[in-house]
């Protein structure tokens, strides 16, 4: 693995650097936390854990209104210290009515009176762009938030390299949310750059690949050799963020072991993972593609208690026996992803787990 001219290092010791967020001008913590695993531990102790990532250093909380109770348990956590943090959360609407809704409850919930930087959630394809901004569509509700001050910035979130360059290049947006980590590597070469380009704050959602990657030194120090990009780690452990603000807080150069574990890494694991995208979307037999995919990564993240409870897996599950292995979805994948095998692959392991957990469903 070589290292390209868009990479620097530092050494730093103490206390998180900040860096500026693109246009937003917020000078925000050289890593933040992501809204979605806070929801899996206790509340008394996700409230601990995201206080002791600001008392870290930590200024910069990501969530989201569809992160089940992420925006209640961020908003009774950070009560008293909202002046110190940088707070962004997300509307996945399209139209108007519905983002002001969603604004007003996600205001609600985390306990606040405005937003730094409020995203559209989920642009994943130019079609819901276009509802975005046209008549009666969600960017009037962010214009009016702007206008008052209950947002202070925008930004969006996106799972489309190809969308995510043409919604960056429109100017319109000062930050930009988008998968990034060593194994899903495709925004380094055209959307960071581009992204710098447009002075658009480079938010990296999934450093640790959704939970494949599990060595914090590895994830994180890939991500900081970029001197535009925000990491942005999901937590719902004290060693967590500490193992992150320790990495941070090190060397920033990646040692020649540290590359070749990357390679190693990414070798092994190949491209045969969902990224999210939903270009697969919408199936003709209604199987809800991306959460099939994305199920084996669920079982691992969640306690089985949750994930064989939860209507999102049993959805999918249920979904998935209506394939008919028709293959209308393969040619719509963008990393020629063999889909019909997976959803099978994981339907089976699905059904082994759940005989594993047998005693879960016994009345």
């Amino acid at each position: 693995m070589r290292l390209s001219s868009t990479y620097f290092f530092r050494f730093k010791v103490n206390r998180l650097d900040k860096i500026r967020l693109g246009k937003t001008g917020l000078m925000v913590s050289r890593v933040g936390i992501g809204g979605i695993p806070i929801t899996r531990p206790p509340l008394d102790e996700a409230i601990k854990i995201v206080n002791r990532a600001l008392d870290l250093g930590v200024n910069f909380i990501d969530t989201a209104n569809g992160y089940s109770t992420s925006e209640e348990r961020i908003g009774e956590a950070i009560e008293g210290r909202r002046e110190d943090i940088i707070l962004t959360t997300k509307t996945g609407a399209g139209d108007k009515e519905t983002a002001q809704e969603h604004l007003k409850l996600s205001l609600k919930r985390l306990r606040t009176d405005y937003l730094d930087i409020w995203q559209l959630h989920g642009i994943n394809q130019m079609e819901k762009y276009e509802m975005i901004m046209g008549p009666g569509g969600a960017w009037e509700a962010v214009q009016e938030a702007l206008d008052t001050g209950v947002v202070r910035h925008i930004g969006f979130s996106s799972h489309s390299l190809e969308v995510a360059l043409k919604l960056v290049a429109t100017d319109r947006f000062e930050t930009v949310q988008f998968p990034f980590n060593f194994i899903s590597h495709e925004p380094k070469d055209e959307l960071v750059p581009l992204a710098k380009k447009h002075d658009v704050g480079f938010i990296a959602m999934k450093p640790f690949a959704g939970g494949m990657i599990k060595d914090a030194n590895l994830a994180i120090k890939y991500l900081l050799q970029y001197d535009n990009v925000l990491p942005d780690p999901g937590i719902d452990k004290f060693s967590d963020i500490e193992e992150i603000v320790d990495v941070v807080n090190g060397s920033w150069e990646p040692s020649q072991t540290e590359l070749e574990a990357m390679k190693e890494f990414r070798d092994r694991v190949g491209t045969r993972f969902c990224r999210q995208c939903e270009y697969c979307m919408p199936c003709p037999q209604g199987v809800l593609i991306h959460r099939m995919m994305y199920l084996q990564r669920l079982y691992e993240l969640w306690p089985p208690e949750r994930f064989f409870n939860w209507s999102y897996v049993q959805g999918g599950v249920e979904s998935a026996e209506n394939c008919i292995q028709c293959g209308a979805c393969e040619p719509k994948c963008p990393y020629q992803l063999p889909i019909r095998e997976m959803i099978q692959e994981n339907l089976k392991y699905y059904h082994e787990k759940r005989t594993q957990h047998s005693d879960l469903f016994q009345s």
